[in-house]
């Protein structure tokens, strides 16, 4: 078995339906409706990292470099400059952040990197919950004076994404539910966008793949913990 076939040995049928299934509606939707190449490869590096993410993969962020660079230039486009902002600024080197850090708390390497989980303390989903909601009503106000499109939303999502990141890096369970309210929003904001002069479709569809993604990557994530609270409680 070669290394990249042992990659892939272990992805169960939803993985890789799931993988088939938008990969091949954002192909035709693309030929179908004229969609920008860049959109294209933007939502197929974004849904491969996506779907690594969610079954612990180390190597999820050599796609997520390559999605955040063209996301960031078709967000350009529509005038979501908070999204913009917040894959140059902050994704891109948190990429690299996570790579290595992930690869600092991998299991093994015979289990292909998977990577730990941890789950954070109700004080602590306290405090990142209304230091989410300060910042987020401060940076609607500077998306607003500098005219962009839906400024409430983009904010949030800006906001949300930035502590979501924090969390994927240092592993937590509790980041998937956060991504899934950012797909929600984000789902909505592009919506928007493709119901105006907008021909960003394969963005479109790779968030609705996000909000599929995440759903199963918490279910996914919550098993891996409990799975690893049994193991610690039998090597005690």
């Amino acid at each position: 078995m070669t290394k990249w076939t042992a990659y892939f040995a272990d992805w169960t049928w939803f993985e890789r339906l799931w993988l088939f299934a938008f990969t091949a509606v954002t192909i035709y939707l693309y030929f179908a409706l004229d969609d920008t190449l860049i959109g294209l490869f933007a939502s197929l590096t974004g849904m491969l990292s996506v779907v690594l993410v969610a079954k612990g993969k180390t190597w999820n962020y050599y796609p997520g470099i390559v999605n955040v660079v063209l996301y960031a230039f078709v967000a350009y486009g529509q005038k979501y400059y908070g999204e913009v902002m917040l894959n140059l600024l902050y994704f891109l080197p948190m990429q690299f952040i996570g790579l290595f850090m992930w690869r600092k708390n991998g299991v093994s390497q015979e289990k292909q990197n998977d990577v730990k989980v941890a789950v954070m303390t109700n004080r602590a989903r306290i405090y990142w919950s209304l230091l989410c909601l300060a910042v987020t009503i401060a940076y609607a106000w500077v998306l607003k004076a500098m005219g962009g499109a839906l400024p409430f939303i983009d904010s949030l999502t800006a906001v949300l994404s930035i502590v979501a990141m924090i969390f994927m890096v240092k592993r937590y369970v509790e980041q998937w539910v956060v991504w899934i309210i950012i797909d929600v929003l984000t789902i909505y904001m592009w919506v928007v966008a493709f119901m105006g002069d907008g021909n960003d479709v394969s963005i479109l569809v790779m968030w609705i793949a996000y909000l599929v993604n995440a759903i199963y990557g918490w279910l996914n994530w919550r098993a891996q913990y409990r799975i690893q609270k049994e193991e610690q409680a039998w090597v005690r």
